[in-house]
């Protein structure tokens, strides 16, 4: 067993990640994504209502909060074929949208920045170049050279104090950090901003949704009414709020985000050559303009590239058995027909197999990669290892002509290559992914408006209803039902598979980004997308400071919450809360 590198755990993202890596030199040669925290909501859901699947499996992730509750949602009313009302579609899209923003801005400027950015490097700054800086991306109006003084201070006060805090533990003065102080401290005082910014875009979920994170969904529609003169309902007040959240939101992602993005890119082109690894992108499709079962009306494509062939884009079933399934040779499950066997998510089982597949007692040194080495499982479209998340959708974007926001993506995409003298090529990147992240946000941005000026046009023109009440009741549904609920969360594709008997869950499979993006190796060993990327042109400057590894990794957005969950290996309840 030859030694390999490990990270455990990877910080800044969500849940528990193990990487380990082979080199082969200074370069890794081969890495195995590990998901350390098992999974078992499936199991919790059998034999529930399905209508109540959203507010259990919304509480998988609070950082991904309302995909996997609207997923669920879309599962019932597509086994169900529920219409909603349009308000309702208009709503959720309000809802996606800015979940779509908040968690980009959050992930760039709180998880991966400070990949890139030397925090410690800022107090060297000087305020008035730094604030020059600032000025020549954009018109953001807190750019002075005595705004930046005072943030460089607070820095100072930081590290003078020896409590570094949340900017403790970080690789700082490493040689593979290359901004000028003054783009540090600009990137900093916006790291600050962006915290303070995402409390009042929060916002628009508990408008909507009741409170955020978990807001309430119903199937059939909104949990909440539209009422202009209620107090309780949302009213002419609440709406005007959500007009300011959604101009504050814009403002932001156009004047401080993606200005960012572009300009710490600048001095990091070398990454537009590292850590792609698959060419194979998937994407669901989402932010519908009425029935999210219609793939034509949807914002962001759903398809599939292979081998980064962006001439031909291949068409996706949810539904056919042969095309998703996953895997389970190198993850701690077991199947009845045998380890090898993939399975589509309706036949999907979750049968915890960790003793008998490999898993070593902990605390162990490493992986046995020869057998079972994750709790995550390995998803593939008819047989490929795919990459989704934001990269795949703005490539489905830029190749597919017919989409609706194919201009503007194909626009920003190449301004924002030529402002970098970039190839097209350099999409296929750690540096692309991340990009990538920033200039999605902008169509959404600006989708945010139009839905919100439709949805005030139809309760103008005398159109309230939120609600379908036609198959709220059990009575109504035939015996046996089946549906796929799909989304485009901020990490990728996301699917919820539900079975219905009996007016209850027979069978129900979550199929989140993360294990799409962080699953091992197939039974042909074919990694999986962070396997190949790390594998891809990554070599490391310092084994025992790998923050090559944290770079591609996090620009991933990895979310292990998602694909692994908490289980009793005895089956029953591990807590129980009583409020009196």
């Amino acid at each position: 067993m030859s030694e390999r590198i490990v990270v455990d755990p990877i910080t800044r993202i969500e849940g528990h990640l193990r990487i380990e890596a082979e080199l082969d030199g200074g370069r890794i040669a081969s890495a195995y994504s590990s998901g350390t925290m098992v999974r078992g909501i499936e199991n919790i859901l059998r034999g529930r209502d399905p209508r109540d699947a959203w507010a259990y499996v919304q509480r998988i992730c609070g950082v991904c909060t309302l995909v996997h509750g609207l997923a669920a949602v879309r599962a019932v009313e597509d086994a169900l074929d529920y219409p909603i009302p349009p308000n309702a579609q208009l709503v959720r899209n309000l809802m996606i949208g800015a979940q779509y923003i908040h968690d980009h801005v959050m992930h760039f400027y709180h998880l991966h920045a400070l990949d890139w950015v030397d925090v410690v490097s800022a107090l060297s700054a000087d305020p008035a170049a730094t604030s020059s800086l600032a000025q020549s991306l954009s018109a953001w109006p807190k750019s002075s050279p005595g705004y930046f003084a005072e943030v460089q201070q607070r820095v100072k006060t930081f590290v003078e104090s020896g409590q570094l805090g949340i900017f403790a533990n970080g690789y700082w003065g490493h040689p593979a950090y290359k901004l000028p102080p003054e783009a540090n401290l600009m990137a900093v005082a916006h790291y600050l901003e962006a915290l303070a910014w995402q409390r009042e875009v929060a916002k628009l979920h508990a408008i909507f949704g009741g409170k955020n994170p978990h807001p309430n969904f119903v199937v059939g529609g909104l949990p909440s009414p539209i009422d202009l003169d209620s107090d309780s309902a949302i009213n002419s007040k609440k709406l005007s709020q959500v007009a300011e959240i959604i101009a504050a939101m814009r403002s932001f992602v156009s004047q401080v985000y993606l200005p960012d993005t572009l300009a710490i890119a600048s001095f990091y082109k070398d990454w537009a050559e590292r850590g792609e690894g698959l060419g194979n992108f998937l994407c669901y499709g989402d932010l519908p303009a009425t029935d999210f079962k219609d793939p034509n009306g949807l914002l962001f494509p759903r398809g599939v590239i292979l081998g980064r062939d962006l001439g031909t884009i291949h068409p996706v079933d949810l539904d056919a058995e042969g095309e998703i399934q996953e895997f389970i040779t190198h993850s701690w499950y077991r199947y009845k027909g045998g380890k090898d066997q993939g399975l589509h998510p309706y036949q999907g089982e979750t049968r915890l197999d960790y003793d008998k597949r490999g898993g070593p007692k902990p605390p162990f040194k490493q992986l046995d990669i020869s057998d079972g080495y994750s709790w995550l499982k390995s998803p593939r479209w008819k047989g490929h290892s795919v990459e989704v998340g934001p990269l795949a959708r703005m490539l489905l974007l830029y190749a597919d002509t017919k989409a609706q926001a194919h201009a503007q993506a194909k626009e920003l995409v190449d301004s924002s290559l030529a402002q970098l003298g970039l190839p097209v090529t350099a999409l296929y990147s750690t540096l692309g992914r991340t990009a990538a992240r920033a200039l999605e946000s902008q169509i959404v941005a600006d989708g945010l408006q139009g839905w919100y000026d439709s949805l005030i046009a139809n309760i103008r023109a005398g159109d309230t209803k939120t609600f379908n009440e036609a198959l709220w009741e059990p009575s109504s549904w035939p015996n046996e039902a089946r549906g796929a609920g799909f989304m485009e969360a901020p990490r990728g594709a996301l699917g919820h598979w539900i079975d219905i008997r009996q007016g209850r869950i027979h069978n129900y499979q979550a199929v989140v980004p993360s294990t799409w993006n962080a699953g091992p190796r197939d039974a042909e060993g074919v990694p999986g997308a962070y396997e190949a990327a790390l594998a891809h042109n990554t070599e490391l400057h310092d084994p025992t400071q790998p923050i090559e590894i944290l770079r591609t990794i996090h620009s991933f957005d990895p979310c292990l919450a998602c694909a692994v969950h908490l289980h009793d290996p005895e089956g029953g309840e591990p807590i129980r809360i009583q409020v009196v």
